[in-house]
């Protein structure tokens, strides 16, 4: 049985989705006004291998996405920048699409745009002003969250504290309460705006969610996810007004938030200026590679992002490939055993196990390093047959389907052509026993970024940190 730690219970519980296998589930996207950085991919690759676990286990999920496409922040990029919101929102909208897929987070149905949900947002807000939990002032419709008695249930408080997404707190001078917020904006005269029941307008940042999430689930749905500076006063916000609304709670019945990628301990953020963009992330580290930092860490845990570290996982990486690169050549006839089936079958028992505790991916991947360690052990033994180590590799691409780290096109790594002519070179100095000549072309491949490693199979070419 599977079961996930939900932030709402504060426990782990049982996985039953509200309509059989079934799962609506919804993740709080990007708002586009510059480039997304690591901090971000971290929860996007965690919850792109959620969903793709949860779909080979048999669920039907449908995972929905939001994107933030009106903002004050977008609103003041674009006059630094002397263009609209709209074409600002377009051009990163674009980019965090680029981005996404490079990272193979490729498991979301559905990218939802807040401004193409105007006629649901102000939906929400007329039944929340007609409920009583919505009053006017001069700058916009907001929330009251005196009148909602369970406001603060997910995260156990109502006040702010350091760790939470601050930047967009309302501050209405006349609000009735200190952490009331903003429905609908009144837009100043050079701002965009809809037209409304009050005065022209934009809807505020958490309305947009539960407009999107009832548009396509209803007012109940199985999971919400989103990094955990989102839970207070973001997520608290999207209870608050959608159990308002509808009578019915729990809005959502699993909450699930990622820890923070961290740089020296401290958050990666644009407001400390401490971030990397997954851009240039990649131009350095390969995509595997990323994937593979993020996910052997706990998604609720946090990451200390450093080069140590990233080093320490590209090590780890080197030994799943040798290992693959072992079993993709393995022909020869060994004595039948059955051992290398009998790890393979335990370690996917403990794998399935790990897996079904929350996503424990930490334990997971250090079974896969057992297997690694044990199977190499059995092949220098040839105690493994052509068949085992093909059943083998078969496993290693089922768990990989969700994983997308273990297997990956070495062709997109295009390795320079003056270097392979270097390495030609010098196997034609071995073959004629040159050997001082072969060693000064080692060195000249070395210089370019290169090393070669000599094998039973001729010379395996890599590139040196």
């Amino acid at each position: 049985m599977l079961k996930l730690y939900n932030t709402l219970s504060r426990k782990k519980e049982d996985f039953k989705p509200l309509k059989d296998k079934k799962v609506n589930l919804f993740v709080c996207g990007p708002t586009v006004y510059d480039f997304p950085h690591i901090g971000h991919a971290r929860t996007y690759i965690a919850f792109d291998m959620i969903v793709k676990y949860l779909r080979q286990k048999g669920y039907d999920v449908f995972y929905l996405q939001n994107i933030t496409d009106i903002d004050d922040k977008i609103i003041n990029r674009a006059k630094e920048k002397g263009i609209s919101p709209k074409e600002l929102a377009e051009e990163f909208e674009n980019e965090y699409l680029k981005d996404m897929k490079s990272l193979s987070v490729d498991s979301i149905n559905k990218y939802a745009r807040a401004t193409e949900y105007i006629k649901e947002i102000i939906s929400q807000v007329e039944r929340l002003l007609e409920k009583g939990y919505a009053y006017h002032l001069k700058d916009g419709i907001y929330y009251d969250i005196s009148k909602f008695e369970e406001y603060g249930k997910l995260s156990r408080r109502t006040a702010l504290q350091a760790e939470d997404a601050v930047t967009r707190i309302d501050e209405g001078l006349d609000k009735r309460n200190k952490g009331d917020f903003c429905l609908w904006k009144f837009s100043k005269s050079d701002e965009p705006k809809w037209p409304s029941p009050w005065e022209p307008g934009r809807p505020g940042w958490h309305i947009e969610d539960t407009a999107i999430t009832e548009k396509y689930f209803g007012p109940q749905y199985d999971i919400h996810g989103g990094a955990r500076d989102l839970i207070f006063p973001h997520h608290e916000a999207e209870i608050s007004q959608m159990e308002a609304i509808s009578g019915k709670k729990p809005l959502v019945k699993y909450w699930l938030h990622t820890g923070f990628l961290t740089v020296g301990g401290q958050k990666m953020s644009k407001s400390l200026g401490n971030f990397i963009t997954i851009r240039n992330f990649l131009k350095e580290n390969p995509v595997r590679l990323t994937r593979f930092f993020i996910i052997k860490n706990h998604y609720r845990s946090p990451i200390d992002y450093s080069p140590k570290s990233i080093l320490q996982a590209k090590k780890e990486l080197e030994r799943i490939d040798e290992f693959i690169e072992k079993l993709n050549n393995h022909k020869s006839k060994s004595k039948k055993t059955d051992a290398m089936e009998k790890l393979v079958l335990t370690a996917e028992k403990k794998f399935d196990e790990a897996m079904n505790e929350d996503f424990n991916t930490p334990k997971a991947i250090a079974l896969i390093f057992e297997l690694v360690n044990k199977g190499n052990s059995l092949l220098s033994k040839n105690e493994v047959d052509a068949k085992e180590a093909k059943k083998t590799l078969e496993y290693l691409r089922d768990i990989d389907k969700f994983f997308n780290f273990i297997f990956w096109e070495k062709s997109k790594e295009k390795i320079p052509s003056d270097v392979l002519n270097l390495v030609k070179e010098r196997e034609s100095y071995r073959k004629n026993n040159q050997w001082e000549k072969a060693d000064e072309t080692r060195k000249e491949i070395e210089k370019m970024g290169y090393q070669v490693e000599d094998t039973e199979r001729g010379p395996k070419i890599k590139k040196l940190n």
